[in-house]
Order: structure tokens, then C-alpha cells, then sequence
């Protein structure tokens, strides 16, 4: 049998993987600021116990070097993060930190709010304000209709309605 699909190393660690700014200005909500700085103690902790720990294996070195460019990272989105607190706002358009319900064609109701890129995701319906998504939707007000191309068909979407959260 061919081993040429076959990974060799199995259980070796991964090479630590350093994450890419987007380049794209940092905007995040109030909840998005707090959350960058527990990401930057929790690195920050996890750092100091892999510096502490006694033995010197390569999975430690490996786990040490991916925490430190975890950590630079988030220190540097916290550093460049503008904050956009429209808590309250009583516009009824999509700007960042609004949460829209939307309705689909086929009837099913969503709502997504728009925050900030490492405050993104999709699964809970938290949208990056700079995806394809979150684009269509900024700007509009209840009882607009967005299209959002997508390979697989236009996804299109009436906006029900826009709130922002108080707290």
C-alpha cells in the first residue's frame, strides 16, 4: 500500500502559525474591548506558566512560541483598537454595533450584530463590520432589501429590524 497520503508524524506539534492584522482600521464595540483585554491576560498568564514550567521539551517550546505571537498580536489590535460605542443610538439604520433582524426569501428570521473583527462570529451571529455580509447591511433601515453575492446564489434579505444595544 502507498504511504504517500499517509502523515508520517502524527503527534508532532504544529509549527507555531503568527496571525495577520487585516490592515483594515481595528473598530470595536465596548463588549469587544473588554474582551481583548481578558484575551491579553489570559495570553499574558498562559506566557508566564509556560516560562515557568520546569522542563524544557519542544511541545512547551512550541506552545511558549505560539502564546508569544498570540499575545503580540492581541496586544497590538488592543493598542490600534478604536472604539465605536453607539450603545443606545436611536438611529434606525445598520451602523456598527447594531443588532439586525433580517428575514430570508423563505421566510426564516435571523439577527446579526456588527462588530468588530476579532469580535466576529458567524456561527452566533456576531458579523466582522468589514464582510460581504455586514457590508450589504450597513446603512440600511427596516424594510430594505439587500442581495449579498455569493458563489452558491445571491443570498437576499429584508431588514425587519435595527437596534442598538443599552448596556
Amino acid at each position: 500500500m502507498s504511504r504517500a497520503f499517509v502523515k508520517e508524524d502524527s503527534d508532532a506539534p504544529e509549527e507555531p502559525r503568527k496571525r495577520q492584522p487585516s490592515g483594515r482600521p481595528n473598530y470595536v464595540t465596548p463588549g469587544g474591548r473588554i474582551w481583548l483585554n481578558g484575551k491579553v491576560a489570559e495570553l499574558a498568564a498562559r506566557r508566564s506558566a509556560l516560562l515557568a514550567e520546569k522542563r524544557a521539551d519542544e511541545p512547551r517550546a512550541l506552545r511558549l512560541s505560539q502564546t508569544e505571537l498570540d499575545l503580540a498580536y492581541y496586544e497590538a489590535q488592543l493598542k490600534g483598537s478604536i472604539l465605536v460605542d453607539n450603545r443606545g443610538l436611536a438611529a434606525s439604520d445598520v451602523r456598527f454595533g447594531a443588532i439586525v433582524s433580517v428575514k430570508e426569501e423563505d421566510g426564516t428570521a435571523r439577527e446579526f450584530y456588527i462588530v468588530g473583527e476579532d469580535e466576529a462570529d458567524a456561527d452566533a451571529g456576531r458579523l466582522n463590520w468589514a464582510s460581504p455580509l455586514a457590508g450589504a447591511l450597513l446603512g440600511a433601515a427596516p424594510g430594505k432589501k439587500v442581495i449579498v453575492p455569493r458563489k452558491s446564489g445571491d443570498l437576499r434579505l429584508e431588514v425587519i429590524a435595527v437596534r442598538y444595544p443599552k448596556d
